[in-house]
This record gives structure tokens, sequence and C-alpha cells, in this order.
């Protein structure tokens, strides 16, 4: 039985080979052709298209990731000035109401920040999701860019 196997894979790996080689042999017959009328042919620039395509997106989610991540930075900045105001604010407190009263002004306005990220969070996702979408949408019928 397992002679039977052994023969049988390497009956579909000549099989496989033989395509691979007819494959190589109509690429190479295809390129050698673009190469002698000095047009390249549509494979190749269908290629290209893609390649670059993929670059564009690469590169545009990169400069949205490069924005995203100051704009973080930003705001970690902000919520370090905001603890370290309320330490010093704190600290010149002198009764337990007074003490309170920074505290909740302190919460209240740390709260609307986070409201504020996840705005800014959801915007961000938007965006990249489009840059996706319309990347996804380039050279391709039927869908709009």
């Amino acid at each position: 039985m397992q002679v039977n196997e052994h023969r049988d894979a390497v009956r579909i790996l000549h099989s496989e080979c033989l395509l691979l080689g007819r494959y190589h042999a109509m690429a190479t017959k295809e390129t050698m052709h673009a190469s002698k009328t000095g047009a390249p042919s549509d494979a190749v620039n269908w290629g290209q298209h893609q390649t670059e395509s993929a670059l564009n997106l690469q590169k545009a989610i990169l400069e949205s990731c490069e924005h995203i991540s100051r704009a973080w930075i930003d705001r970690a900045q902000s919520e370090i000035s905001l603890w370290s105001d309320f330490a010093s604010k704190l600290s010149s407190t002198k009764s337990i109401p007074e003490a309170f009263e920074t505290y909740t002004k302190c919460v209240s306005q740390r709260m609307q920040m986070a409201a504020d990220d996840g705005r800014k969070l959801v915007e961000e996702a938007q965006q990249i999701t489009q840059k996706f979408a319309r990347s996804l949408g380039n050279g391709r019928p039927g869908m709009t860019s």
C-alpha cells in the first residue's frame, strides 16, 4: 500500500513540476515579448500597480501613525501636567472640604479628558479604516476610491 501511495505522490509532484515549468515558460515568453515590443505587458503593469498601491498605503498608514503618536504624546504630557497641578494644589489646601473640592475638579477634568480620548480614538480608527478601504478600492472594477 505504501508503494502505491509513494507512486501517487511522485505523479502529483511530477504534474506540479510540469505546471510550474509551463508557467515559467509562459511568464518568460510574456516578459521577452514585452521587452521586444518596448511596452510592458499587462501582467507587469498590474504587478507594478499593486506594488505602488501597497507602498502608498504603507506610507499613508505610517504618516497617520506618526501624527497619532505625536498627538498621544501631547495627551500624555497634559495628563502629567494635570496630576502635577493637582498635587501642588492639594498640598496647599488648608481643610478637608477644600481638598475634596480640589480633588473633585481634578477628577472632573480627567473624566473630560477621557471622553475626549475616546472621541479621538474613534476618529483615528475611522481615518485608518478609510485609508485601507480607499487602498483596497484602487484599481479594482466596481469599487470607488
